[in-house]
């Protein structure tokens, strides 16, 4: 099970860092990709950014792209989205994942809602 924190209200402009590692302690495998997707209310659930946990290799959304950073801890396994620049838009329920391909999650965390005031 995947296990995220760290949501929480901010203000616009503001950062949020949230948390997400396997319950347990349980390892990250190197081939695994770890990831966050969001759904905003009344909207479908949307991919936001991925990590390949062996390169470190990270992929964003256009729409979070240079405001947000994926990042991994590997010792601790887990994974981090730290959200700096918040928008009122960037209001969503927060998933963590874990999966083998890119956009592509096999597992999915239980949320952390983020929710920015405007």
């Amino acid at each position: 099970q995947l296990q995220a924190s760290g949501g929480g209200l901010a203000a616009t402009g503001g950062s949020l860092r949230l948390s997400c590692g396997a319950s347990g302690g349980a390892r990250i495998f190197s081939s695994a990709v770890m990831g966050w997707y969001r759904q905003a209310p009344g909207k479908e659930r949307e991919f936001v950014a991925e990590i390949r946990w062996g390169v470190g290799s990270t992929y964003y959304a256009d729409s979070v792209k240079g405001r947000f950073t994926i990042s991994k801890v590997s010792a601790e396994n887990t994974v981090h989205l730290q959200m700096n620049s918040l928008k009122p838009e960037d209001t969503a329920v927060y998933y963590c994942t874990r999966g083998r391909q890119i956009r592509s999650p096999d597992y999915w965390g239980q949320g952390t809602l983020v929710t920015v005031s405007s």
